[in-house]
């Protein structure tokens, strides 16, 4: 075995490896396809030499002891080449630990360290079956800002005084009439979530487990922000403000004449890209409703997002929102570009493997600051059920 060719093809993955993400970090984006790809097939083949490396490792120390023991005890000194590859191969496990954690910090469920010692006796299989919740894009299809400090949107509201026409005569003044600029306000509110994984479930597992968990923080912090967007939280309102609001006759039942009063209650200018966005349970009562001719509600579209499309344009569905009950707001309607979200601080998630070295853990953290309001009243609606 060519240990010195091992080392050197190892050191050529190293370096290419360095480059790739020097590269996105110098760019200030994540990696593309190709680069994790390229990245995950280095990390692999850093892994098969560390591997290898250690089996030759381990046939010499078995040799050194036999030479040990036929010399009749005794310490046997390490030639400077053997002191060299142990060290080599010592830095190697650490740079395969290094990249394995920074390939995975671009991609949260919180595990406590309790949950994470319970199976470590048991061999994990590589995979992880987990509850799989419905998300909608309102975040992709909203307006956002990415600017520091607060943000002030100027609104041109023509129900206190508008601009009119009129016939005029000669010689004679008009009256001036004008609307009243007001301003929507958006600021940075700061959320967070920490989580603590066991370094023995770490490394006695199969698959990636800091990997995953930074997979649901990710996952974990997009539901929660489509839920502040849905139902508003704290001083972020999202849509919970909207004040076009139509009010169903009933607690829980909605009819095909209210979701058309819905729809049209929002301006043709915003319908071009308006979509329904309601719960899963809100969307199967709807598919039961029917027109005067017998004829579904829902239609079956296979060019619309979730294959079905209500009154010609597209349902989104999302855990996150209520079901139809008194006083909840079972439906929106609207071109979601009318929603502002303002970003003092992107989603930046973390791997921290030294803070928590001392309780022989992990820790990933993630953090955000945002705020978000509806910037025009006119592209979005609202459909609330009955509260009496």
């Amino acid at each position: 075995m060519n240990v010195k060719h091992l080392i050197e093809k190892k050191n050529d993955y190293v370096t290419r490896a360095e480059e790739l993400l020097n590269k996105a970090k110098a760019e200030t984006r994540e990696l593309t396809e190709d680069e994790a790809a390229e990245l995950a097939e280095i990390r692999d083949n850093v892994r098969r030499i560390i591997k290898t490396l250690d089996i030759a490792d381990e046939l010499d120390r078995e040799k050194g002891m036999e030479k040990k023991s036929e010399a009749g005890g005794g310490e046997v000194e390490k030639t400077d080449e053997e002191i060299k590859k142990e060290t080599e191969i010592k830095e190697t496990r650490a740079f395969e630990d290094y990249i394995r954690n920074r390939v995975t910090n671009e991609r949260a469920n919180n595990m406590t360290y309790t949950d994470n010692g319970a199976v470590i006796p048991t061999t994990i299989a590589g995979r992880i079956i987990k509850k799989v919740y419905d998300i909608c894009p309102i975040l992709e299809r909203s307006t956002k800002y990415n600017v520091k400090g607060t943000l002030e949107i100027p609104y041109y509201d023509v129900e206190t005084t508008t601009i009119t026409v009129a016939w005029a005569t000669e010689f004679q003044e008009l009256e001036s009439n004008s609307g009243e600029f007001t301003n929507i306000s958006l600021s940075g509110y700061l959320a967070g979530a920490l989580t603590l994984i066991s370094n023995s479930l770490i490394h006695n597992s199969k698959f990636d487990i800091v990997g995953f968990v930074v997979d649901e923080m990710a996952y974990a912090i997009k539901r929660f922000i489509e839920n502040v967007l849905l139902n508003g939280s704290g001083s972020v309102t999202g849509l919970s403000t909207a004040t076009n609001v139509t009010t169903a006759a009933a607690k829980t039942a909605i009819t095909a004449d209210e979701v058309i009063e819905l729809k049209d209650s929002v301006k043709d200018a915003f319908q071009n890209n308006a979509v329904f966005i309601m719960s899963p349970a809100t969307r199967t009562a709807l598919r039961l409703l029917k027109d005067d001719v017998g004829r579904y509600l829902l239609q079956d579209d296979i060019t619309a997002p979730f294959g079905t499309t209500l009154l010609g344009k597209p349902i989104f569905i999302s855990d996150n929102m209520p079901d139809m009950a008194a006083g909840a707001t079972a439906i929106y309607y609207g071109d979601m570009r009318c929603l502002a979200t303002k970003w003092s601080e992107e989603m930046n998630i973390q791997v921290l493997r030294e803070k928590y070295a001392t309780q022989h853990a992990t820790g990933v953290v993630g953090w955000l600051e945002f705020d978000a309001k509806i910037q025009d009243q006119q592209g979005i609606a609202a459909l609330k059920m009955a509260s009496a």
